[in-house]
């Protein structure tokens, strides 16, 4: 147990440091007219996400424990899109239609509720 702990902290850490390092340099490349450094980061996360489920699930070339790790650890601490585009993604497939688009909408106005929210919170503190 206190080896997976460890496993996911330093992957944890890792996806910070990537997030940070990623971001910070397209938003200098591209300047500061709109987010693209968290667009970039968002993309690239949906992207690996992808590609470390299928390599665990239809490959077996990574083991539910490694997945576990990439996916909860460093994919955490790198993006959260990933896992709301893959579940977005997986409704779809389903022809959830309903579902999925709650979920798009839902999670959208929601998170942009909930900064609103945490601003108007922060200020009035």
């Amino acid at each position: 147990m206190w080896t997976q702990l460890l496993l996911l902290a330093l992957a944890g850490a890792a996806g910070t440091l990537c997030r940070y390092g990623l971001s910070g340099l397209v938003q200098r490349l591209c300047g500061d007219q709109f987010p693209w450094g968290t667009f970039a980061v968002n993309a690239l996360g949906c992207f690996l996400f992808g590609l470390v489920w299928a390599l665990a699930e239809d490959r077996l070339l990574i083991s539910g424990r490694s997945r576990f790790v990439v996916l909860t650890g460093f994919m955490g601490a790198f993006t959260t899109f990933s896992t709301f585009a893959f579940e977005s993604t997986g409704l779809l497939q389903d022809a959830q239609w309903g579902r999925a688009a709650w979920n798009l909408l839902g999670q959208n106005l929601v998170g942009v509720a909930c900064v609103l929210m945490g601003v108007a919170a922060g200020r009035w503190l």
